[in-house]
């Protein structure tokens, strides 16, 4: 009976300990990475926790996780350089399956130091990922968390989400031309009230008035999806109330346009010859290349 007793009573302190760990969403056991997710979630001390995150890089505990969580305590604490060395000097030690999240986080990073040429180049090693079938480790579809929440991400939607903030980036350049284009090959890929939004000013900005108020009224009349946040329908109001009334025709296209419409036909090529095989090089890739340097020019 006493032994009964005490496995019952160990039961229960047990359940304790896993709630706990469940509730304060921190991993069990006794390990340097374990102790800075303590100081992290549970104690609040978040500058301890870099302190543990750090032994627990040196010394081998759940590395990949390791270096992602200090990175972002780093990143609120608005240490974000020191969080960009630490990932470029320690990466090597992670698994490839980390590689595509640091990257992710790397591009936050950069955005929150306005290193727009860094993040323009990583960007575009995202999209050659894509090109050559390299991306989501050769499948079409991956995992991915928001909010809490698990949902299946496909090669589409991960291309127009990095042709986005490629756009974004370019923009933080005054290179208007350039995030035009990407942002309409994004809105070919995966339409989205919020992009169209930045293609709108991007448009006002080469002084196409008559596209840029046909785009933003794609918004307003709830044509695209994402129409229905306030935040972007504001926006696209107050953009268009920018717009000159009296200067709303469409400007006719440069030189340079029928470049830009033979990239965009050639990235066009790129998705509808998208393979998750890395055997198989796409061909389209090698013509693909020789304009991507013109893109930022």
């Amino acid at each position: 009976m006493a032994s009964s007793r005490r496995r019952g009573g160990g039961g229960v302190g047990g359940e304790k300990k896993d709630l706990f760990h469940v509730v304060h969403k921190v991993p069990a056991g006794d390990s340097p990475y374990v102790r800075a997710k303590h100081l992290q979630l549970v104690e609040k001390q978040p500058d301890l926790a870099i302190v543990w995150f750090w032994k627990a890089i040196n010394s081998g505990d759940r590395v990949d996780s390791a270096l992602k969580d200090m990175a972002v305590v780093m990143k609120q604490q608005d240490r974000s350089e020191e969080a960009i060395e630490a990932i470029r000097s320690f990466r090597h030690l992670c698994s490839k399956q980390a590689q595509e999240s640091l990257d992710n986080l790397l591009i936050d990073l950069y955005k929150k130091c306005g290193k727009v040429e860094e993040q323009i180049e990583l960007l575009k090693q995202k999209l050659k990922m894509i090109y050559l079938g390299e991306a989501f480790n050769g499948k079409a579809t991956k995992k991915a968390r928001s909010h809490g929440k698990k949902f299946q991400v496909s090669i589409q939607q991960e291309t127009s989400r990095i042709l986005g903030n490629l756009g974004w980036a370019y923009m933080q350049q005054n290179n208007y031309e350039a995030a035009e284009l990407v942002y309409r090959k994004a809105q070919t890929i995966e339409p989205d009230a919020n992009r169209a939004c930045n293609l709108g000013l991007c448009l006002i900005k080469l002084g196409r008035h008559g596209e840029a108020r046909e785009t933003l009224e794609d918004v307003l009349l709830h044509r695209i999806y994402g129409s229905d946040d306030e935040k972007v329908v504001a926006r696209a109001e107050q953009l268009l109330h920018e717009l000159n009334p009296f200067n709303c025709v469409s400007s006719p296209f440069d030189v340079g346009q029928s470049v830009h419409e033979e990239i965009m036909e050639r990235l066009d090529l790129v998705m509808n010859e998208w393979t998750p095989f890395r055997s198989r090089r796409l061909p389209v890739f090698e013509e693909i290349a020789g304009f991507r340097d013109q893109i930022a020019c």
